[in-house]
C-alpha cells in the first residue's frame, strides 16, 4: 500500500519550468501529470518487474466512491432528502432576514439551476411564529388601551379628560419606538408586548385629575373666593382659567417626577439581568425606560395644554357611579380603621401571614415556556447502533408521529452534519414536528395530552431508545445555555470515565423516583466497539518496523488515505483519491490480523508480515463520547420535568441525589439547564432589588424631606406586593424570572400612590386642619386618584393575564403579579396607610394665624 500510496503522488503532479525565450517573445514551461479520470489511475505504473510494468488497475479496483455518510434527514414519507440550515447573524432582525433568503429561495428555483423535478422547499422558519405572538400582542395592547380609556370616562364622568388621557398613549409609544429606531434596537414579545400603558398614564392620570379637580373647585368657588387650599397654594403668574390649570399641574408636577423616577429606579434590576434572561428582559426595561420618558414629557406638556384647550372653563365635578359606589364603602370603612388601629394592625399581620404561607406553596420555575406550535423530540439509541440500522427505526418513528390527527408534518435529523458543526453520534435523532393551529385539534385534547400520548407510544413501540420532549427555539436555546441535549441536567465531574458512568447511573436510579422527572436519561460515555491494535514494540523490532510504520497501514489499509486529488478536466472541481484495502480484507476481526505490512528481511529483501505479528488486535469497548467543560470531564443526565413546577421537582431531587448518592473523592455535581438559570437569576436579583428599593427610599427621602416620611410612603410597596403573591397562588402559576420582574414593577406604581396621600396630607395640615381631620380629608379626596392609578395600571395588563393566544405565556406570569398587586394595594393603601401615617408621621398643624399667612 505504501507503494500504491507513491506512485499515485508521482503520477499526480504538475511542475514549471520558468519560462523559454522564443526570438521577442516569453514561453511559460509547464510539465503537466495531473490525473484528470478513473481510466488514468487504472494506468499509473506502480513498478516494472523484469521488465513487465505492474499498473495500478493489475492490483486494485478503482470505483467512484463517496465518503461514509455521517447523518441522513427525511421528511413524512421521503426517508432521504438534502436539507440545509440558514444561520442568521448575531444581531441581525428576524423578519428582514427571512424575507431575503425567501426573495434568494424563489430566485433559485426560478433560475434553472436545480435538476429538474428538484426545488427548495421551507421546512421551518420564524416567520409564522412572529406573526402569530405579534398578533397576540396587538390584541393585548389595543384592549389594554380602550380599557384605560374607559376606567378614565367612568371615574371623571367626562369623556374629554378620558381623550387626553388617553392620547398620552400614541405619544409615549411614539416616543419610545423613535428612540428604538434611532438606537437601531428591533421591537420583540417583550420589549412591547409587556408594556403595561396603565403604567406609563400613571402621570396623566394624576396630572388631568388634579386639573379637572381644580377646575370643579374653582366654578364651585366662582364669586365666593378662593377656597382653602387654593390660598394655600403660590401664585402661578397666570388668571383665569389658565391660572387654574397651571396651579393644579404645579402642585402634582413634583410627586409625579419623583414617582416617575422611582418607576424607572424600580427597573435597575432588569439592566442587570445576563444570560437568557437578560436577552429576553433587557429589551423590556429599555423600552419601559423610553416609554415612561415619554409619558413623563407628555405630562407636563401635553396633558396640561390639552386640558387648557378641551376641557371647559367651568367644570362640575360629578361623582360617577362607580366613585359614588367606592366612596360609600370607602368611608365608613376608614373611619373604623382610624378608630380601631390594633384591629387595623392585626389585620394586616393576618394578610401578611397568609402570603407567607402563600409564598412556600408557590413552585419555582425559570420562565414560562413560549409556546412555539411545535414539538422537537430526541430519540437516544444505544452508543453502539449503525447508521444504516437505526435509520430503519427513525423512519418507523416518522410514520408513527406523522399519524396523529394534530401534526402537520415530520422532520427527522439522524446522526450529524457533514460539516462538523455538531459533534453528535449515530444514537443520536432528533425530530421536527409542527402542529397545526390548536382550535382545530379534537375536543379535549391539548399539547400535553398529545405529549404524554405520544411518549407512551415511541416507549411501548421502541424498547431501549430514551426519548426527550422539547420545542424548536427552547431546545436550540437550552443547548447552547447548558451544553446538553436535554431540558435540564446533573453534571457528574471527574476524571474516570467509569466511575463517572457509575455514579452518574446512581444518581439516575435517584431521580427516576422523583415525581415529574420524565424524559430521563444517562448520555453515557462509554460502550462504543473499539478494534485496538496494540503495536508489540519489541516484535515489530524484529522486522525493524516503528509503531508508526505499523500504524499508517493500519490507517490506510481500513480507514483509507488520500493519494492527491482528482482535477475534472475543464473545471475546478477535484475529488479525493483515497487509497483503502478492499472490503473482504478489512471487515472482520480476522481478516484485519491478517492485514499485511511491508517489512525488511535479516538479509535485506523485502517481505510481508501479517498484522497480528507484530500487534495484538482486540475487540474492547472503548468511549463513545467524552464531555468536557472547563478542561474537566464530565457525564450528564439529562431530564425534563412535566405536570409539576421545576423547582420544586429540582429541589426535592437535589435533597434526595445529596442523601443517597456518596460522591467519590475529587468528584462534583452541577445541577444546569433552567434550574441553573433560575438560581442565577435570583441570586442576581436577591443583590440587585435591595439596592433598587434603597435607591427607591433615597428618592422618597429627597421628595419629602425627611427619613420617617420617606419609610412611611416605601411601606406601601410591600403592600403592593401581597396582591401579586395571591394572584400567583389562586392561579397555580409558579414563580419565574417573569413574575419576579412583576413584583419589582409593582414597587414604583405602589411608591406613586404613598407620594400621593402622604404629600396632600401634608399639605393639609399647611392649611390648619387637624390631623385626623387633615388625614380624612386626605383620604376622601385622594380615593379616586389612588384607585385610578392602580387600576389603570392593572386594567393596562388584564388582556395579557387572561390571554392563552401563542405568545402570551412569557406575558402572563407578570401580567398576573401587576393585575393581582394593583388589585389589593389600593385597598391597603387607602385603608393601612393612614392609620401608620398618623401613628408614625411626625408632621404637625400649622397654627390658625401661621396658615392664614400662608394663604395671604
Amino acid at each position: 500500500m505504501p507503494q500504491v500510496l507513491t506512485a499515485l503522488g508521482n503520477a499526480n503532479i504538475n511542475v514549471g519550468g520558468q519560462t523559454v525565450n522564443f526570438g521577442e517573445q516569453s514561453a511559460v514551461v509547464r510539465g503537466v501529470g495531473l490525473i484528470h479520470s478513473a481510466e488514468e489511475i487504472r494506468k499509473t505504473l506502480i513498478a516494472n518487474v523484469q521488465g513487465a510494468p505492474v499498473l495500478i488497475g493489475d492490483v486494485a479496483e478503482v470505483t467512484i466512491g463517496n465518503l461514509p455518510r455521517l447523518g441522513i434527514a427525511g421528511t413524512d414519507e421521503s426517508d432521504d432528502i438534502v436539507q440545509g440550515i440558514v444561520l442568521m447573524r448575531r444581531g441581525a432582525e428576524s423578519v428582514p432576514t427571512i424575507q431575503r433568503v425567501e426573495a434568494e429561495v424563489e430566485k433559485v428555483n426560478s433560475s434553472g439551476i436545480l435538476p429538474p423535478g428538484v426545488s427548495i422547499q421551507r421546512i421551518y422558519d420564524r416567520s409564522d411564529l412572529i406573526n402569530l405572538t405579534t398578533h397576540t400582542v396587538l390584541h393585548n395592547m389595543v384592549e389594554g388601551i380602550v380599557l384605560i380609556f374607559l376606567l378614565q370616562w367612568a371615574f371623571l364622568g367626562n369623556v374629554r379628560s378620558a381623550v387626553i388621557v388617553a392620547m398620552t398613549i400614541p405619544f409615549a409609544l411614539s416616543f419610545a419606538i423613535g428612540l428604538m429606531v434611532i438606537r437601531g434596537e428591533s421591537a420583540n414579545l417583550l420589549s412591547v408586548g409587556a408594556i403595561d400603558f396603565g403604567l406609563v398614564v400613571d402621570a396623566t392620570v394624576i396630572m388631568v385629575e388634579n386639573i379637572f379637580r381644580h377646575l370643579a373647585e374653582a366654578s364651585a368657588h366662582l364669586g365666593t373666593g378662593p377656597s382653602t387650599l387654593h390660598r394655600i397654594r403660590p401664585p402661578s403668574g397666570f388668571r383665569g382659567k389658565m391660572g387654574t390649570v397651571s396651579i393644579g399641574a404645579a402642585e402634582v408636577s413634583q410627586s409625579i417626577f419623583f414617582a416617575a423616577a422611582i418607576i424607572i429606579a424600580g427597573f435597575v434590576p432588569l439592566f442587570t439581568l445576563s444570560g437568557i434572561e437578560g436577552h429576553i428582559f433587557g429589551p423590556m426595561a429599555k423600552t419601559y425606560a423610553y416609554a415612561i420618558a415619554g409619558g413623563l414629557i407628555a405630562t407636563f406638556t401635553v396633558a396640561p395644554a390639552l386640558c387648557l384647550l378641551f376641557l371647559p372653563d367651568q367644570v362640575e365635578e360629578r361623582e360617577t357611579p362607580v366613585v359614588r359606589g367606592l366612596r360609600r364603602v370607602y368611608e365608613p370603612a376608614i373611619e373604623f380603621v382610624l378608630a380601631n388601629r390594633i384591629i387595623t394592625f392585626a389585620g394586616v399581620g393576618l394578610i401578611g401571614l397568609l402570603a407567607f404561607f402563600a409564598v412556600r406553596s408557590l413552585g419555582l420555575e425559570f420562565l414560562p415556556k413560549l409556546e412555539e406550535g411545535n414539538l422537537w423530540i430526541r430519540a437516544t439509541f444505544p452508543q453502539s447502533v449503525s447508521l444504516e440500522k437505526s435509520d430503519t427505526y427513525v423512519n418507523r418513528m416518522r410514520v408513527l408521529m406523522k399519524s396523529y390527527p394534530e401534526v402537520q408534518t415530520v422532520v427527522s435529523q439522524h446522526g450529524r452534519p457533514d460539516d462538523g458543526t455538531d459533534a453528535t453520534g449515530f444514537f443520536n435523532a432528533e425530530f421536527f414536528v409542527p402542529l397545526k393551529p390548536f382550535d382545530t385539534w379534537p375536543a379535549g385534547i391539548d399539547k400535553e395530552k398529545l405529549t404524554q400520548s405520544m411518549t407512551e407510544a415511541l416507549e411501548q413501540n421502541f424498547p431501549g431508545v430514551d426519548f426527550n420532549f422539547s420545542q424548536y427555539i427552547q431546545d436550540n436555546v437550552e443547548e447552547a445555555a447548558s451544553g446538553v441535549k436535554g431540558e435540564n441536567s446533573v453534571k457528574v465531574f471527574g476524571n474516570d470515565l467509569e466511575t463517572l458512568e457509575k455514579t452518574a447511573n446512581s444518581i439516575a436510579a435517584v431521580l427516576a423516583k422523583i415525581p415529574g422527572i420524565e424524559d430521563l436519561a444517562v448520555l453515557r460515555s462509554l460502550g462504543q466497539p473499539t478494534i485496538r491494535i496494540d503495536v508489540d514494540r519489541v516484535r515489530a523490532a524484529r522486522f525493524a518496523l516503528a509503531p508508526g510504520d505499523v500504524n499508517a497501514v493500519v490507517q490506510t489499509a481500513i480507514g483509507g488515505q488520500s493519494a492527491g486529488d482528482l482535477y475534472e478536466a475543464g473545471s475546478d472541481r477535484h475529488f479525493p483519491m483515497m487509497v483503502r484495502l478492499a472490503a473482504p480484507y478489512r471487515q472482520s476481526l480476522d481478516s484485519i490480523r491478517h492485514i499485511p505490512i511491508q517489512a525488511t528481511a535479516g538479509n535485506g529483501s523485502p517481505i510481508q508480515v501479517p498484522l497480528e505479528d507484530v500487534a495484538d488486535v482486540t475487540l474492547v469497548s472503548g468511549a463513545a463520547f467524552i464531555y468536557r467543560e472547563q478542561q474537566q470531564r464530565y457525564v450528564p443526565i439529562k431530564f425534563s420535568v412535566r405536570g409539576r413546577d421545576l423547582g420544586g421537582a429540582v429541589l426535592e431531587a437535589q435533597h434526595a441525589v445529596d442523601s443517597k448518592v456518596l460522591l467519590p473523592g475529587g468528584y462534583r455535581l452541577e445541577w444546569v439547564g433552567e434550574f441553573g438559570n433560575l438560581q442565577e437569576a435570583i441570586s442576581r436579583l436577591s443583590v440587585v432589588v435591595p439596592l433598587s428599593i434603597a435607591l427607591i427610599i433615597l428618592l422618597l427621602y429627597l421628595n419629602f424631606g425627611n427619613l420617617r416620611d420617606a419609610l412611611l410612603a416605601a411601606s406601601v410597596i410591600p403592600m403592593a406586593l401581597l396582591g401579586g403573591i395571591f394572584a400567583l397562588w389562586l392561579t397555580g402559576t409558579a414563580f419565574s424570572v417573569s413574575s419576579a420582574i412583576g413584583f419589582v414593577a409593582l414597587f414604583g406604581i405602589a411608591a406613586m400612590d404613598g407620594i400621593l396621600v402622604l404629600s396632600y396630607y401634608n399639605l393639609s395640615l399647611e392649611s390648619g386642619l387637624d390631623r385626623p381631620s387633615a388625614m380624612l380629608t386626605t383620604c376622601r379626596t385622594q380615593l379616586r386618584p389612588v384607585m385610578m392609578t392602580c387600576i389603570v395600571a392593572c386594567v393596562g395588563l388584564i388582556p395579557a393575564a387572561l390571554s392563552t393566544g401563542i405568545g402570551s405565556q412569557v406575558q402572563r406570569p407578570l401580567a398576573l403579579v401587576v393585575v393581582g398587586g394593583m388589585l389589593l394595594a389600593p385597598v391597603l393603601i387607602l385603608l393601612v396607610l393612614p392609620v401608620l401615617i398618623l401613628r408614625f408621621s411626625r408632621a404637625q398643624e400649622l397654627p390658625p394665624e401661621e396658615s392664614r399667612e400662608a394663604g395671604t
